[in-house]
């Protein structure tokens, strides 16, 4: 199959049902050396592990497994109760709620281009999207069916029994139900947003709010110390401050590295399409970005493994106005993935 064939094929699946399409699979047979997921303009091409190459056909029964329901105990939760593509690929809530209504410690953190991410959760305890992907099913506290379990119940589904044998050559297994998930997750991409075309050379694109808070991203307000690359991320860990003055402040990194000095440290999300997936912070205690730019320019909560990089900005009301606007209206993609709930197997 031609490469553009392919990419029109795997647009066609990720962006509606997939069942139909899929009862051909066979005759597909694309060579996943060759196939090559479509990035927004502003991102670099997706990484993905040399024993998980994506192909159209594994992408797409990922996305029936991040939106079926029959992976958690009570047939109530999937991955995308809690990563809702309508809610920016998290829930609009301060925490997620999973197996009968009990609720997480914390925010549900975006999916968007999670591709580029060198950690996953906010602690950084999933080294893989493969590893991230199976942790959810497992815990107690949101979908509730372990790891055995989900297999058997996917196994005993004849259409999902099929989807694995053609893409797989097996039945479901654990390793291959994460690398399925991860693959479609690989496509849920945000770039090709105004400060992209902006950079490009289209001086229209950024209105001169947006402009004066770009400059502010860049300088003054230090932004890009840690909300760096094409990803708007440095895919490190810092504490800024926040929690800091709770009774028992969440340890965060410090919980998987047992280094002191990662106390309170948490993972520095994503920037791009950051205006739909509020409250933020790995608390969710920051409900617009405003509050979240105010806490950054009074320096975080002061603390002993506060982030050198935090400090008092001394920005201006108007300042504050402008690189809020810079978030929501330069870094919002043009092309947003609100992918919908595929058909899925019976």
């Amino acid at each position: 199959m031609a490469l553009e064939k392919q990419r029109k094929f795997v647009r066609t699946l990720i962006a509606g049902g997939a069942t139909a399409l899929l009862i051909h699979v066979g005759t597909v047979a694309a060579q996943a050396e060759d196939f090559v997921i479509e990035v927004p303009a502003g991102l670099p091409p997706v990484p993905f592990p040399a024993d998980n190459p994506p192909t159209p056909e594994k992408i797409a029964l990922g996305k029936q497994l991040y939106f079926d329901k029959r992976l958690s105990r009570d047939n109530t939760i999937s991955c995308a109760s809690c990563h809702d593509p309508g809610k920016g690929y998290s829930n609009a809530d301060q925490f997620a709620t999973g197996f009968k209504g009990q609720k997480g410690g914390r925010n549900s953190p975006t999916v968007i281009n999670a591709a580029y991410n060198n950690f996953h959760f906010w602690d950084g305890r999933a080294g893989s999207l493969e590893e991230q992907a199976l942790g959810p099913i497992a815990n107690p506290i949101e979908m509730n069916l372990t790891l055995p379990e989900a297999v058997e119940r996917i196994n005993k589904i004849p259409g999902y029994k099929s989807q694995f044998q053609k893409i797989f050559g097996s039945d479901a297994t654990e390793e291959n139900i994460g690398k399925a998930i991860a693959s479609y997750e690989r496509t849920i991409l945000c770039g090709d947003a105004p400060y992209d075309r902006f950079k490009a050379g289209d001086k229209k694109a950024l209105s001169p709010e947006a402009q004066r808070g770009m400059t502010l991203f860049f300088g003054k307000a230090a932004c890009s110390s840690c909300h760096s690359g094409p990803n708007f991320t440095d895919n490190a860990f810092h504490n800024i401050g926040v929690g800091m003055d709770a009774d028992k402040p969440d340890e965060g990194r410090k919980t998987i590295s047992n280094l002191g000095g990662d106390t309170g440290s948490f993972k520095t999300p994503t920037l791009r399409d950051i205006a739909k997936s509020g409250p933020y912070m790995h608390d969710g205690s920051q409900k617009t970005l405003k509050e979240v730019v105010e806490h950054y320019n009074k320096g975080g909560v002061p603390n002993e493994f506060l982030d050198e990089e935090i400090f008092k900005l001394n920005l201006t009301p108007q300042e504050v106005d402008d690189l809020v606007t810079f978030m929501k209206e330069g870094l919002t993609s043009s092309n947003y993935p609100e992918h919908k709930m595929p058909e899925l197997p019976k």
